[in-house]
């Protein structure tokens, strides 16, 4: 029975993706964690799994073409299998082919259990469904549970949140595909289960499910003839087509970086870091396994003479071209992340009443006593982890400044979490300092650059850019003096940071050089008022300018 597979929700902010390339074409081959295609998301460009083997019979979505989470986005399936009713819109496929992705997981344990005993596996209750540890990375082989959003006897929707799930990559949450109750949960929180593990099982309340958990999951059909078929089918397969079908997976890899018009096997990541140093992955040898090309692949390229010519050649081209006059504009496809970026400061800025006031600070005792802590061994503070810590102790003197808007109440946030606002390569994330005020100068420095890592790396969980109640955005680094930010709500408030600039000033009625640093301070109207921001950053102003009264 052919296998629907859509859309999948590979972030936990994930709404659309954009299919960015297809690794397999429809009649291809294809085996159980072959890589499919390669979807953007909002947050990074992902390699797509298959958990399936057979035919790819039919491709939902092309190359380029953006598509909601949930729509078809393959069929796969037995040579020459009739899909017509799935591609009409049959929804019964759509519900088959998820009670399919559950028996699946589940399809080598039932082998073996097989092989020994006739009767080890188990029939499956009508309207139960066995869920398992699913694989929400490319090179994921275990997940621990960090957190159980719903209990055994909660009854649970589609489209609910059912536990917060931690990959060797991020931690997720895992969405709930089924409606019913809570049966019995297979992982506890803090525990480590492989892939296709039974992770928990949902079903009509009051089902006896004990005979599935005493079998670790595993579940057979009802029709004993139809799972057998399969298996035989499967069994020749492997002992007639592997070793052929390996050899020609081999051949691909090893000439995957060829100039043939084969496809270029590189790591999502090394792509992106190709196409914003304009260099062509076909010059690039890869030194990962079977010629994958990897991030320091990129990094370390260097352009040999005969491609530096031609670039030079197609430069003066260029110019020429551009002399004659020649109009000439070409369209880039937005990022999800770019997506995500236009959509969350699009509503800020023309829903919020914002306004700004400037401060000029003087950094010069910031300066000196930047220098002695930094003369300590292993330690590193900024001038960004000082305003940081800065802004946090101004919080707690100015509680109005830590709030967030709602149409029916104004809501004080007890605790204070600072983001510091960092570039990436596609854009902006927002990495948050939990707890702010109660951290010292160097913990906020440690945690800053450790966040910051993971972000331009993508390798940080969206738990680490949530529950911001105010942030600071630090532009001085590209020497701009002076910039006004878009509030990140829910925040009411986002400080930009300056240059420190040395210049002129008045010291005791004498011009001697100085130091000094602007600030900028955006404010929501509707809960922080003119009178308030200025007092906040008076006070701001004294702390930083006086850095002792900050390692108090």
């Amino acid at each position: 029975m052919a296998t629907v597979i859509n859309m999948p929700r590979l972030s936990d902010t994930m709404e659309e993706g954009v299919v960015a390339k297809w690794l397999k074409n429809v009649g291809d081959k294809i085996e159980e964690g072959d890589i499919l295609a390669e979807i953007e998301t909002d947050k990074a460009t992902m390699e797509f799994e298959s958990f399936y083997e057979g035919t790819l019979l039919h491709i939902g979505i092309q190359e380029g073409e953006t598509s909601p989470v949930d729509v078809l986005l393959a069929v796969i399936g037995e040579e020459g299998e009739d899909i017509s009713d799935i591609l009409n819109g049959n929804s019964s496929n759509d519900k088959a082919s998820e009670s399919n992705k559950e028996e699946k997981s589940e399809e080598p344990k039932t082998e073996k259990s097989e092989e020994n005993t006739s009767s080890s596996s188990v029939t499956i209750p009508e309207g139960v469904q066995v869920i398992t540890m699913p694989r929400l990375s490319d090179t994921m082989t275990d997940g621990t549970v960090a957190t159980w959003l719903k209990n055994v006897g909660d009854a649970v929707e589609e489209g609910d949140m059912l536990a917060e799930i931690e990959t060797d990559k991020a931690t997720m949450e895992f969405e709930c595909f089924y409606e019913g109750t809570i049966l019995y949960i297979g992982v506890q929180e803090g525990e480590t289960a492989p892939v296709d593990s039974l992770l928990t099982i949902i079903g009509p309340e009051g089902t006896d499910v004990s005979a599935i958990v005493e079998n670790g999951g595993a579940v057979s059909s009802s029709n004993d003839a139809e799972t057998k078929k399969p298996e035989a089918k499967k069994e020749t397969s492997k002992e007639e087509s592997k070793p052929e079908d390996s050899k020609s997976t081999e051949t691909t890899n090893n000439n995957s970086t060829n100039s043939n018009g084969g496809r270029i096997f590189a790591s999502p990541l090394a792509k992106k870091i190709a196409s914003d140093k304009g260099i062509n992955l076909v010059d690039v040898k890869g030194t990962g396994e079977n010629g994958r090309i990897i991030k320091k692949d990129v990094e370390n390229y260097t352009p040999s003479a005969k491609t530096e010519e031609k670039a030079s050649a197609t430069n003066t081209q260029a110019e020429t071209t551009v002399a004659a006059g020649v109009e000439n504009s070409r369209e880039v496809k937005n990022s999800q992340m770019r997506k995500a970026i236009a959509k969350s400061l699009g509503n800020s800025k023309f829903t919020s009443p914002d306004f700004s006031l400037n401060i000029e600070v003087s950094m010069d005792n910031a300066m000196a006593s930047r220098k002695t802590i930094n003369a300590i061994p292993d330690t590193k503070v900024s001038f960004n982890d000082m305003v940081v810590k800065a802004c946090a102790m101004a919080l707690k003197k100015h509680p109005q400044v830590n709030t967030s808007w709602s149409d029916a109440n104004t809501i004080y946030h007890d605790h204070i979490h600072v983001g510091v606002a960092v570039a990436v390569a596609d854009g902006l994330l927002v990495p948050v300092i939990k707890h702010t005020d109660q951290l010292s100068l160097t913990q906020i420095g440690a945690g800053v650059r450790d966040l910051a890592g993971k972000a331009r790396n993508k390798k940080i969980t969206p738990a680490e850019m949530q529950g911001s109640t105010f942030t600071v955005s630090n532009l001085g680094m590209f020497g701009i003096d002076n910039f006004t930010s878009i509030i990140n709500q829910p925040n009411s408030a986002i400080l930009s940071v300056g240059a420190i600039v040395e210049k002129p000033v008045v010291k005791d009625g004498q011009i001697v050089v100085g130091n000094t640093m602007k600030l900028t301070l955006t404010c929501d109207h509707r809960t922080v008022d003119g009178a308030v921001g200025a007092q906040f950053l008076q006070t701001l102003k004294t702390y930083i300018e006086n850095p002792v009264t900050m390692l108090a």
